[in-house]
């Protein structure tokens, strides 16, 4: 059997989690989780809170408590709010456990034996007035990179680049409001320089599987050289330097941080009763390991994280870290400061019943930021709930039990004798299917319906088929990590269910052909059945209330229910016996009215509106306007520039003269789609170059709300040089 390891990024335990934090890391991650076991695969889901380091103690001031009131206080309810949204971690523990401690503080011993730990003397920035070094967090100032006036001491936001403190440009302590001084201390550094070639050959193993974003990143981190760091912080709230001469010191939760996967393994195992069973989970080579996260923790999972295992003898490292880009919020960014959005807590108050969770699940899933940002809507919330998951997935299983208890007794039909083979027959179709894994549905169709129609009808065929190709289109997109993929191929099993259910018109069938209305439903119940199964990884307590209505065992990817065969390898056979009793079917996701959705949306930034929650542009003069000159342009030509996914080098005509420009529409638009269309474009640009290429202006185009782009072009036919205005 296999083994696989998951791990989620271990969310910081100084707020409550929002819709970003479930969209990046976590719904996929459960997803993936839920599909390993119910395929049988041996599994381990860990995660916990991440309680060390600054913000914790910045939270705590602001909140006049101790660190440890403010991570029992975001722990807890993060825990819950977790349980609720289905999360199946096998262990959810935290830092602040004395495991986790005893863990790092191993793995800093180590690291000081092996010399990979340097002591310093460097500058920091210390606050004067209030008499202490500042961490990071506790200054901000002006990033040395791209020059944003809000970077914090080890990182800017704007451009996620990372940096020593005193790079930091006019620098400002967040304690007292003053300019810190430089003074001398003392800390270890890590040398992860020694580990650059090794990182390097780790990152050319697996950038033929990882996404884009992820080697990107990461290759652009090795690209600028690995430089020793500090491994220790001047604070009081840590894990203490286990070192000579270490009072007041603790270790960076750089390096401690990641290390809460192993310690929370280790407790998980010693509350199995088998404390040496981490190892098979951390040094056995058969164990594979994914780490799920959001694109801000890519480097930590993909460099820092691995230098550290492969410090230690042993230790397997990551073999994909499917990390996804960032969820938005009505087209605009989560903010705090802003009060611009939704925290899980808040969603649960409002949407209390658990198929209120399975389409938040469902909708941050369809919309995943797999490979771009993405957006939540309430106005698509809506819409997958009432269009979607109630519509289709909803529907066909009411049509069907409604159907079955007002014309069957509540018991599932059983198969005529005209109909007696069907069931073996049904499994001979499946086996010819899996004897020929090449086979395209189509091809299916083409060559073994002929075979099979004096057992099933076409309608039969089309739906059995249906169900197997779309069940393994699915799968596969689960193992590629393709998981918005895959909620769309099981939603298209469910939109052929109902296609099937009107083809056969069992409403007429009851009247005048009684044997093929009893067949057309004991086709129904067990589609039921497997619908249930391959939904149970997006949307685990409904699938649980499908299963029961028909009476069977919870298959949904729990912890606590191993399987031993693959549930998704076998829910395409038939598996309900004839006459088995139906419950009175329940509705599965009620209807959500746009009163509801209105109300939500008016929450947003504490306004009445989200449309006064635009950020207010600096005003121009219109003389500034003036000096921008638009025109039309007919692009003439079109192609992709080599080793970018971003860029098309348009050629294009202004009416005045014809030019190239070089567009970030690549991902949007393709080169033969391009060519004749009439756009917008800054003509009186300062010339730019690009990939090496002259760009000669700039195209107009617009965020849409799904995160993508639309090029501004004219309502109607406009020739070519047109002033817009």
């Amino acid at each position: 059997m296999k083994r696989t390891l998951i791990t989620a990024a271990l969310p910081y335990a100084n707020g409550f989690l929002h819709l970003g934090h479930c969209a990046g890391a976590y719904i996929p991650a459960d997803m993936y989780v839920r599909f390993l076991r119910l395929c049988g695969e041996d599994v381990l889901f860990v995660c916990g809170s991440d309680e060390h380091g600054v913000a914790i103690t910045i939270s705590a001031e602001k909140e006049k408590v101790t660190p440890r009131d403010i991570i029992d206080k975001y722990h807890t309810a993060n825990k819950k709010a977790f349980e609720i949204l289905g999360m199946s971690f096998d262990i959810y523990s935290r830092t602040s456990e004395p495991i986790h401690s005893n863990t790092a503080q191993e793995f800093f011993k180590e690291w000081l034996e092996k010399g990979l730990l340097v002591e310093r003397e460097e500058g920091q920035f210390y606050d004067t007035e209030a008499k202490m070094f500042l961490p990071d967090r506790y200054v901000e100032g002006i990033c040395p990179n791209c020059g944003s006036d809000k970077a914090r001491g080890d990182q800017c936001d704007n451009c996620g680049a990372y940096y020593n403190q005193t790079q930091l440009k006019n620098p400002v302590s967040l304690v007292s409001g003053k300019t810190p001084e430089i003074r001398s201390t003392k800390h270890w550094y890590f040398k992860l320089g020694d580990f650059q070639q090794q990182m390097e050959e780790y990152l050319a193993s697996h950038e033929a599987e990882w996404k884009d974003n992820v080697v990107q990143q990461t290759r652009s981190w090795l690209k600028q050289g690995l430089a020793d760091r500090a491994a220790t912080r001047d604070m009081a709230w840590g894990i203490p330097v286990p070192a000579p001469d270490a009072e007041g010191k603790v270790i960076y939760v750089w390096f401690e941080a990641v290390l809460g996967y192993i310690s929370a393994t280790k407790q998980w195992a010693m509350e199995q009763g088998k404390p040496d069973d981490w190892q098979r989970w951390w040094r056995d080579k058969d164990t594979r390991y994914i780490a799920f996260l959001g694109k801000d923790n890519i480097v930590f999972h993909t460099i820092i994280f691995p230098i550290l295992l492969s410090a230690k003898d042993g230790y397997i490292l990551p073999d994909n870290v499917p990390a996804n880009e960032f969820l938005n919020l009505e087209g605009q960014k989560f903010s705090k400061s802003r009060q611009w959005g939704i925290d899980l807590q808040d969603f649960q108050r409002d949407f209390p019943l658990p198929s209120h969770t399975d389409v938040l699940r469902y909708t941050l899933a369809v919309n995943a930021p797999e490979t771009r940002d993405s957006d939540f809507t309430w106005r698509d919330f809506q819409a997958k709930n009432n269009n979607e998951l109630a519509a289709v997935l909803g529907n066909y299983c009411n049509r069907v039990l409604q159907f079955i208890h007002k014309n069957f007794e509540g018991k599932t039909p059983a198969l005529p004798e005209r109909y007696a083979k069907l069931t073996e027959s049904w499994k001979m179709l499946i086996e010819d299917f899996r004897r020929n894994p090449s086979l395209t549905r189509e091809q299916a169709i083409e060559e073994l319906a002929p075979a099979y129609l004096r057992y099933f009808s076409e309608h039969d065929f089309a739906l059995i088929s249906a169900v197997y190709f779309g069940a393994n289109d699915a799968a596969a997109n689960f193992h590629r990590f393709r998981l918005r993929d895959a909620v769309l191929d099981c939603m298209n099993i469910a939109r052929a269910a109902n296609k099937y259910f009107n083809d056969t018109e069992p409403w007429k069938t009851i009247k005048n052909d009684s044997d093929t209305c009893a067949k057309t439903l004991f086709i129904c119940v067990q589609v039921i059945r497997s619908l249930s199964v391959y939904f149970a990884p997006i949307i685990p307590h409904v699938a649980a209330t499908m299963q029961s209505m028909i009476g069977e065992k919870i298959l949904v990817g729990n912890p606590e229910n191993p399987l031993t065969t693959s549930a998704w390898h076998n829910a395409v056979l038939p598996h309900i016996t004839p006459l088995s009793p139906i419950e009175q079917p329940v509705i599965l996701f009620e209807k959500i009215e746009d009163a509801v959705m209105e109300e939500q949306r008016q929450k947003l930034g504490g306004q009445k509106t989200v449309t006064t929650m635009q950020e207010q542009p600096e005003l121009i003069t219109i003389d500034d306007f003036k000096k921008i000159q638009l025109r039309t342009a007919t692009v003439l030509a079109a192609e992709r520039v080599p080793k970018s996914e971003k860029l098309l080098k348009l050629q294009v005509d202004t009416g005045a003269d014809k030019r190239q420009i070089l567009a970030g529409i690549g991902k949007f638009y393709t080169p033969e789609e391009m060519v004749g269309k009439t756009v917008v474009v800054v003509v009186n640009l300062q010339p730019a170059k690009l990939m090496g290429q002259v760009s000669q202006g700039m195209l107009l185009a617009a965020n849409t709300a799904d995160g993508g782009l639309s090029l501004v072009t004219p309502e109607i036919a406009v020739a070519a040089g047109a002033e817009v205005r």
